[in-house]
């Protein structure tokens, strides 16, 4: 028998809630990515800059986010996403998701 590799299994349900758990931070107003990064790995789910960059320019450019550059004291202009309506529509619909995935998971593994 083939062992289980729960390493595997438990990176993609990360990896499937990522982009809602992105979003969520987005959805309470402007973010800029070093702050992502730091709220997901202070709630346990730490992303590398090489995975969160790749997902806000996709999600960019699927029209769910937009951006402005802020000029920083501190070195180079800060780019500060925001959710726009395409992407407040998508947030909705994968918050939706997430309650439902979330009611059924917890129905069956608390019986």
């Amino acid at each position: 028998m083939t062992p289980v590799n729960t390493d595997n299994i438990q990176s993609q349900m990360k990896k499937g809630l990522l982009e809602f758990c992105i979003l969520s931070i987005i959805q309470r107003g402007e973010a800029y990515p070093s702050d992502i990064s730091a709220e997901l790995k202070e709630s346990g789910m730490p992303v590398l800059e090489g995975t969160l960059y790749p997902l806000l320019t996709r999600m960019k450019n699927a029209s769910y986010l937009d951006y402005r550059w802020v000029e920083s004291t501190s070195g180079p202009p800060r780019k500060y996403f925001t959710l726009t309506e395409k992407g407040k529509e998508f947030y909705a619909s994968l918050e939706s998701t997430w309650i439902e995935i979330a009611k059924a998971v917890n129905t069956i593994t608390k019986k």
